[in-house]
């Protein structure tokens, strides 16, 4: 039996009481959580005289309005659950719309306890919970109008927000039964489980690619974002960072030159509590430009702290130290005895993966506008996690939580980013400091010396094969900064296999793969030095990033090695055996997929092409959405390599909107293609290098190479799409190189020289 720790991230739907509760009020029928008072939203879906719930409220005017607990950065989230509500509701599309949570505790997760929005988690955690509101809704209205047209409810029928008795021809809309007051019903959280959902072969909007609400906002600049609020008073911030990423204190700080620049308020230096900054000041002035020029004039002196001396390549070397203990880090699989089966393979093969630290840039910077109302702190931004949030920026403020509201707007880009906090830090102090509203706009450079980025990662896998060349042990090490643990919340962490305490899960999900390994042990390791020295956080796929990078390599390795076709061996070990069954099939069905929509093994290529493949079972183990990639390119003598195209496959389960799903894979892909050839940023004397898109270079327009998108809904459980197809690419593309040259790499970013070197080797 395989031993796994368990995933942190859960399966199971809240229907307590406080869930979902269906009811009236005199100008609205309101479903979703029940709420607390005391926190303002700007645009309240409930009226006042209507208990408090979140999901959607229907209007006398009939129009739905759906509130988003998560956060949107384009991914169209908020439409999606507005779908999902719409299709059990039986609302006509054109009168749905969405709007974005605040942080009253009333809009918490329903699974999680937590508003966040990551790990590709929402649809699939949220589809059951919002199919039973949607559900619970239509069932209320449905009865009011029966009580109020006096004919037996069974009898009527619900679409496109009318409820109609075909038998007499009385009909009546939601608004209709809104204004009647006639919806009156309640659920027992027993009542909302037996609620009967539609099946697949049901639905009439799920499945269907209706326009996204957030489009027109958001071409009309209507669609309001961090960066875009305005506060009557409001002053701007800009901040100054020290040489180092962390570690830092502000030793000094002259601003008489700063004072004769117009509009300078006040340079605030940071007393940042939380641990979130460290060496930080802001300059306070009128006009962001003229904040800007005072910054720039500040002399600042500081004591550059213990990672000052520090370089991506020491942090490497600690890697490789810690790596080398035998007492480091803590199991997260222990199945079998892969040191005995070694002993007894044939063939033992090891080999080291690495990856470089890389920076998130979302194209709107990172902001913040904080505003103290009395006791009451405001905090405008767009964030992915606002439960965490809001305690960073109480405890910058020095207050309680329940203080701080929190005004969601709409992310121009996030991926991980803006599950941070550390642009409120400086908003708040500053706001306090100087008396009124202060928004805080990163630069360019700032966004990029401060990330909080993927981490570099090192990871050492030996594989053993049996005499008939078959795969019989695996023992995985990672080496990394731990993301989650940074965040401090136990919650998030994972207890060990070994019993050894808690492990960071985030950082070796993906190495608990579907393939079947009889003796197979991944040992998470902590970087402190790197942990320190670069706090990372959660750049969008995650541990999947790297590990499948490690994992597909050596699985292509091992093909060559025993002289197997790379996708038939990997098919032969998803067997679904024991704990795999189910998983391992669904990841076997999208590698045939893409193997026959890209043509692989049934093409002759040209000399210095080659086709290589990989597939994934990203995000963790039990959120899983199954993806498999062909990686076509051609390598040049120099080891320049031109990626032709990328077929990706992926089971969705349930799709909700196949134009966002197809829209969603092809940029995972296109981001998994950056972070594999373009993408690195390093560490020298404790600093980030790499300051703007001219050094630090992604992917470009001009790189990009045909994509092709299966999408497999098969009707099973909606899974997540926003990051799996990021995690295979690398692989895939990795393998091709091979096939193509006979040059293995094993570090990404794969630069030409490391394919030469490899070609020649």
């Amino acid at each position: 039996m395989n031993e796994h720790v368990k995933n942190v991230t859960p399966e199971t739907t809240d229907l307590s009481r406080r869930s979902f509760l269906v009811g009236t009020a005199a100008t609205g029928l309101v479903l979703g959580y029940a709420g607390v008072p005391g926190i303002e939203t700007a645009a309240a879906a409930a009226p006042a005289s209507f208990e408090p719930s979140v999901w959607y409220a229907i209007s006398p005017d009939g129009l739905v309005t759906v509130t988003c607990g998560k956060a949107d950065m384009g991914q169209h989230i908020a439409s999606t659950m507005a779908q999902i509500v719409c299709e059990e509701l039986g609302a006509k599309w054109s009168d749905m719309r969405v709007q974005l949570a605040s942080n009253d505790p009333k809009f918490n997760d329903p699974v999680l306890g937590a508003q966040i929005t990551g790990g590709s988690w929402s649809t699939m955690m949220n589809f059951d919970a919002m199919s039973r509101a949607g559900a619970a809704g239509r069932i209320a209205l449905t009865e009011g109008a029966a009580a109020a047209m006096g004919v037996p409810a069974s009898e009527l029928v619900v679409r496109d927000s009318m409820i109609v008795h075909p038998k007499s021809k009385k009909q009546m809309s939601f608004a209709d039964v809104v204004k009647s007051g006639k919806a009156t019903k309640t659920f027992t959280p027993d009542e909302l489980k037996a609620i009967k959902l539609k099946t697949p072969d049901q639905y009439t909007m799920i499945g269907v690619s209706v326009p996204q609400l957030d489009i027109p906002s958001k071409t009309n600049g209507t669609a309001k974002y961090g960066i875009d609020v305005m506060l009557p008073g409001m002053a701007y911030g800009a901040i100054v960072t020290p040489p180092v990423r962390f570690g830092a204190t502000v030793k000094s700080v002259d601003d008489s030159a700063a004072k004769k620049v117009p509009g300078f308020i006040k340079a605030v230096t940071l007393d940042d509590k939380t641990g979130t900054t460290s060496g930080w000041v802001v300059a306070v002035a009128s006009t962001y430009a003229n904040a800007k020029k005072a910054a720039q004039a500040l002399k600042i002196a500081y004591d550059s702290g213990p990672n000052a001396k520090l370089s991506s390549q020491a942090l490497l070397d600690e890697a490789k130290r810690l790596q080398g203990l035998e007492d480091s880090g803590q199991f997260f699989v222990k199945d079998g005895d892969p040191n005995a089966a070694f002993g007894s393979a044939a063939k033992v093969l090891e080999a080291e993966y690495t990856t470089s630290i890389n920076i998130h840039a979302p194209l709107e910077p990172m902001n913040a506008t904080a505003e103290f109302k009395g006791d009451i702190l405001h905090i405008y931004s767009g964030n992915q996690f606002a439960t965490r949030s809001g305690a960073i920026a109480a405890g910058a403020a020095g207050i309680d939580p329940k203080f701080v509201v929190m005004h969601q707007m709409w992310l121009g880009g996030g991926f991980g980013r803006r599950l941070d906090a550390d642009m409120m830090i400086p908003a708040v102090q500053a706001a306090k400091a100087v008396g009124k509203p202060v928004k805080v706009i990163y630069s360019r450079e700032n966004d990029m010396t401060m990330d909080f980025s993927r981490p570099l990662t090192y990871q050492k896998v030996k594989a053993g094969v049996d005499g008939d060349g078959k795969l019989i042990a695996i023992s995985h090490d990672v080496v990394s900064a731990w993301p989650t643990a940074r965040w401090g919340i136990p919650d998030f962490l994972t207890p060990s296999v070994d019993k050894k305490g808690p492990l960071d899960s985030f950082t070796v999900n993906g190495a608990d793969f579907f393939y079947t390994v009889p003796n197979h042990y991944v040992r998470a390791i902590k970087n402190e030095l790197a942990h320190n020295a670069t706090p990372s956080g959660q750049l969008r796929s995650v541990a999947p990033g790297w590990t499948f990078w490690a994992v597909e390599s050596m699985i292509d390795e091992i093909a060559a090695a025993t002289g197997k076709d790379p996708a038939q061996f990997r098919i032969s070990l998803l067997d679904g055996a024991g704990k795999n069954d189910g998983g391992a099939q669904r990841l076997r069905n999208t590698l045939l997929a893409a193997m026959g929509l890209s043509g692989y093994g049934t093409k002759q290529l040209p000399k210095g092409e080659g086709m290589g493949v990989a597939c994934v079972s990203s995000q963790e183990r039990a959120t899983a959405s199954w993806t498999a990639c062909v990686a076509h390119v051609a390598v040049a003598p120099s080891g320049e390599v031109t990626v032709k195209k990328l077929t990706v496959a992926t089971d969705v389960g349930t799709q909700v909107h196949p134009d966002n799903i197809r829209a969603q894979v092809e940029g995972a892909a296109l981001w998994g293609l950056s972070l594999a050839m373009y993408e690195k940023a390093t560490l020298t004397d404790g600093g980030i290098e790499q300051t703007n898109f001219d050094s630090y270079t992604p992917l470009r327009m001009s790189q990009t190479p045909e994509v092709a998108v299966a999408v497999i809904a098969n009707g099973e459980k909606a899974t997540g799409v926003g990051e799996p197809a990021v995690t295979v690419v690398a692989p895939a593309i990795g393998n091709a190189i091979f096939n193509a040259s006979g040059a293995r790499v094993r570090a990404l970013p794969i630069t030409a020289e490391a394919v030469k070197a490899s070609m020649k080797a």
